[in-house]
């Protein structure tokens, strides 16, 4: 009996601290992600509504192909040339050398797309992050749960 108090007493060591807080740290982490995900959604509308309120259509050049992020080269009607420093929005199947057309905002020629993609190819990426995030966090935090009350 006086072995049951003695250890009733003692504080939760860390490693049982860390245990009771995992299933915490996985949901904020998925509640993270899956907010991210929305941002980079949200954002590609709204540079969309910006280049559409004042577009302008040029043909440009791929200088570099990439998944993430291609190169491009175009001329305004001014005669200006232009190489937006992050490339061109939704840039995929895109090949180095390649003539596209491009949509770009007449106010901000750095802000450009490929003609006729628009955000909503960012909406599937997204809810696949999503949909990954909380399929990893929640059954996790199932098991950890489920662990805890069979310990108890």
């Amino acid at each position: 009996m006086l072995v049951n108090l003695a250890a009733e007493s003692r504080a939760p060591g860390p490693s049982t601290r860390t245990r009771r807080r995992l299933p915490t740290v996985l949901v904020v982490i998925a509640t993270v992600v899956s907010a991210l995900a929305v941002l980079l959604v949200l954002a590609a509308w709204r540079n969309d509504h910006t280049i559409s309120s004042d577009e302008g259509v040029a043909t440009a050049e791929v200088l570099s192909a990439g998944r993430l992020r291609s190169a491009v080269s175009f001329v305004t009607p001014d005669g200006e040339m232009h190489n937006p420093k992050l490339g061109v929005l939704y840039p995929t199947n895109l090949i180095a050398g390649q003539r596209i057309d491009v949509e770009y905002s007449r106010s901000d020629p750095d802000l450009v797309r490929v003609a006729g993609r628009d955000a909503s190819v960012a909406v599937v990426p997204a809810l696949s992050v999503i949909v990954v995030a909380w399929l990893i966090a929640g059954p996790s935090v199932l098991l950890i749960r489920r662990r805890e009350r069979a310990q108890t």
